[in-house]
Order: structure tokens, then C-alpha cells, then sequence
């Protein structure tokens, strides 16, 4: 398993800078209500992606682990971003 984590980070981080840049552009563009439901739309793409990447390559070793650094990731990532929009001026 540790062999399977050694080539996963790749795709792990590749979706964390989507999300992220993802975030960027939901801040440019929406009003602070809207960005919130912009999050939450990010959030569920980047989970859906891992699934949607899972299913293709029919892989099941780390199906778990990946969803997991992914969803701890990008709720990470849009949690900065959510405390950026609501103490934004």
C-alpha cells in the first residue's frame, strides 16, 4: 500500500491546486452569498472527480486514502478561502 501512496500524491495534489484555483476565480467572481454555495460546489466536484478518476481506471487499492487526503484537502483549502470571504471588507 505504501508503494500505491508513493504514486497517488500526484493526482492528491493536482486536485488541491484546481481546488484552490478553483477558489480564486469563486472570490473574483461571486458576492460573498453566492461564493459560500460556490464552495460547496467545489467541494462536491472534487470528490466527484476522485470517483468519477476511480471508476475509469477500476483501480479499488486506495479508492479510501485518496478520497480522504483529497476531501481533507480541499476543505482545507476552501476553509481559508471561507474565512477570507467573510472577513473580507
Amino acid at each position: 500500500m505504501m508503494d500505491f501512496m508513493k504514486n497517488a500524491w500526484l493526482p492528491i495534489v493536482s486536485l488541491w491546486v484546481l481546488v484552490a484555483i478553483g477558489a480564486v476565480i469563486v472570490i473574483l467572481t461571486m458576492d460573498q452569498g453566492e461564493a459560500i454555495r460556490g464552495f460547496g460546489v467545489l467541494a462536491a466536484g472534487a470528490l466527484a472527480l476522485v470517483s468519477l478518476v476511480h471508476l475509469v481506471t477500476s483501480h479499488t487499492e486506495g479508492i479510501v486514502e485518496r478520497l480522504i487526503y483529497v476531501a481533507g484537502g480541499t476543505y482545507a483549502i476552501l476553509a481559508l478561502a471561507g474565512i477570507y470571504i467573510l472577513l473580507k471588507p
